[in-house]
């Protein structure tokens, strides 16, 4: 069994970089507008990055406080020849000064003041855009929601086993192919697949948990960090829960598994687990159904002091 919990832990710690991700994913630097025509001009006159700023972004006042325009530019045209280099606004012919010359919006792309790369700066997920990068996280809970609910029925219907290893080779498959998506469509695609397979994933692993009666806490607590796990791990290492085969009236798979997680702790059966009968194969299986939540007293307040706790 300690082969199971520790399978079972590494959950955690490929579910959490999914759930917290978009803090490195989403992250949004600096930017101001791009002009052809000063990435020109500033490599004529040798600017230095603050005096580019300070001759072609446009500012405005928030709070008190002077803050460069991020997403508008000056609407002029930087190519016009006779621009000075120490002060190219200056005297600009049919303005008084520089707050008085029309913005327009980016319409060449930005500038990121940032060495690195996210999905941001991929897909210029600014200004009138940054909408979208509240939508990307917004598929990934949506996609919870949905799995959390379909999952939990399949797992019921197939076995845990057989839906957490479809669930974590998904999530594995969707992650790879969202770090090459060629378009922000497919990468909200692959989002939501991920958020979809990834919550019901970690649902089941902790029925599968709970089922081999392993410690709650010591589950949820440890491994925090990410530990890629490859899918044939968990193939070999984590068995059947035993209360599924047992619902499946397939009791002699039940019997050895039981036997092999008993030898492996080093305790003996309790008479109740010793007197399970083989298979019957006349016997009528148990079908998983939602009703089941509600049918009776107990099981509807169960599930409703569930449901407001999550």
């Amino acid at each position: 069994m300690q082969r199971a919990f520790f399978v079972l832990c590494l959950l955690s710690a490929s579910f959490t970089p999914i759930y917290v991700g978009i803090v490195f994913l989403g992250f949004t630097p600096e930017h101001r507008c791009f002009h052809p025509g000063i990435a020109e001009l500033s490599s004529r006159c040798g600017w230095s990055l603050e005096e580019e700023l300070n001759y072609t972004v446009p500012e405005h006042r928030e709070h008190g406080e002077s803050l460069s325009h991020q997403c508008r530019r000056y609407d002029m045209d930087w190519n016009t020849t006779g621009l000075s280099c120490t002060n190219p606004l200056e005297n600009l012919t049919g303005y008084s000064n520089r707050s008085s010359i029309p913005l327009t919006p980016c319409q060449d792309g930005w500038v990121y003041d940032f060495s690195g790369s996210s999905i941001v700066t991929e897909f210029n997920l600014v200004c009138e855009d940054s909408w979208k990068l509240d939508l990307f996280q917004s598929c990934v809970n949506a996609g919870f929601f949905i799995g959390s609910i379909s999952i939990g029925y399949i797992a019921d219907r197939f076995g845990r086993k057989l839906c957490l290893l479809l669930t974590i080779l998904v999530n594995s498959i969707s992650g790879v192919l969202m770090a090459f998506a060629p378009s922000y469509r497919w990468m909200l695609i692959y989002r939501f697949i991920q958020g979809l397979v990834s919550k019901g994933g970690w649902l089941t692993g902790y029925i599968l948990k709970t089922q081999f009666s392993l410690n709650t806490h010591c589950y949820n607590d440890i491994f925090y960090f990410h530990i890629p796990v490859p899918d044939c791990l968990y193939c070999r290492c984590l068995p059947e829960s035993p209360r599924w085969l047992i619902a499946q009236q397939k009791n002699d798979k039940a019997m050895k598994i039981i036997n092999r997680i008993a030898k492996g702790n080093g305790k003996k059966l309790p008479p109740s687990l010793q007197s399970l009968n083989p298979d019957e194969e006349d016997g009528e299986k148990l079908s998983p159904s939602f009703l089941d939540l509600v049918r009776t007293p107990q099981i509807r307040k169960h599930t409703l002091i569930l449901m407001y706790t999550w």
